[in-house]
């Protein structure tokens, strides 16, 4: 019989066990699937009566409407020429050199109302020495000629003057201003131009001022293919400076349709998105996404998001949209 060494048998019961299939392991317990939230779900609001009496939510039921049409667009504000012939001053042009050429203009203004003057004193004496006959009629004819070419210098002088319009140092102090705004050539035929326009600021942190249509130097711009309508608004409490970049609302003809509800049911969440709270069941509020074509008078039209009978919160969504995100929204 023969003896295999021990260090040898270790060896081959070591290489047996490498070669041997891995006992299978215990499979791994997998976790509980976690629960999905559907989004319906995350869009509604459960509140009980006490909190909708609290909130003192009142909802308002969607119908079909139609509003006028409009322009939504930008303006300008320039000054308004002093005379119905004059350019209005916008920031474009070099005010320093408008300054300069203003007060070269006022100059000639004095100068031509003297020469005037003396002109009226002249022709006057000349008539008294004619009726007490220490003068001469030609004397008389050849005053008043002067006096005449005296008066028509002075109105060429005020009506240089009118085009440079009003004084630097007076633009934003006028009670009345004026808004410049680009129209393009394709919308000309269809903005109604002898109605009055809206304007307000653009971050719409104030009301909306209405603006009447004014008649203005025609002007345009071949590049950009717009032609300039003007319009006069109060400016008493100098909230508009010169320069300044306005948002216009233009009336358009023609009448657009769709559904109507009240702005004060619309609220915007951070990045600009407009939604509005529908009543799915007593109780029961779910935020939905809208789409508003235009607004006017409070009230908004819709594009899309909502339908015929639905029924939206108009007073208290701001509420509802501080109770779903917490107040600081």
């Amino acid at each position: 019989m023969r003896f295999i060494p021990i260090n040898i048998a270790a060896s081959l019961l070591l290489a047996t066990a490498a070669c041997s299939p891995s006992a299978p392991t215990p499979a791994a317990a997998k976790p509980a699937a976690a629960p999905v939230a559907h989004e319906a779900d995350l869009l509604t609001l459960t509140l009980s009566t006490e909190t909708q009496q609290r909130l003192a939510l009142v909802a308002t039921t969607v119908h079909p409407g139609s509003l006028a049409r409009v322009r939504h667009t930008s303006g300008e504000v320039v000054a308004a020429p002093l005379g119905a012939a004059g350019i209005p001053i916008d920031a474009g042009r070099n005010l320093a050199t408008l300054g300069s050429q203003q007060a070269t203009a006022d100059g000639e203004v004095a100068r031509a109302q003297a020469m005037t003057a003396l002109a009226r004193i002249t022709a006057g004496r000349s008539e008294t020495l004619l009726v007490d006959g220490a003068g001469s009629a030609r004397a008389r004819d050849e005053a008043a000629a002067v006096l005449a070419a005296a008066l028509a210098a002075e109105q060429v002088a005020l009506a240089q003057r009118a085009l440079l319009g009003p004084a630097i140092g007076a633009i934003n102090s006028r009670s009345t201003i004026w808004i410049r705004v680009p129209i393009f050539a394709t919308d000309a035929q269809r903005i109604l131009r002898e109605r009055t326009a809206e304007v307000r600021t653009l971050d719409a942190s104030g009301p909306a001022r209405l603006a009447r249509p004014v008649a203005a130097t025609p002007s345009a711009n071949f590049l950009a293919g717009t032609v300039d309508a003007y319009y006069a608004v109060d400016n008493r409490d100098q909230a508009y400076q010169l320069g300044q970049r306005v948002a216009v609302q233009l009336p358009l003809a023609g009448l657009d349709s769709g559904l109507l509800l009240p702005m004060s049911a619309i609220v915007r969440d951070i990045d600009g998105g407009e939604w509005v709270y529908r009543v799915v069941a007593p109780g029961q509020y779910r935020r939905a996404r809208i789409e508003v074509a235009h607004r006017d008078a409070g009230r908004a039209l819709l594009s899309r998001g909502l339908a015929d009978g639905d029924e939206v919160v108009s007073t208290g969504a701001a509420e509802l949209f501080g109770s779903e995100f917490g107040a600081g929204h």
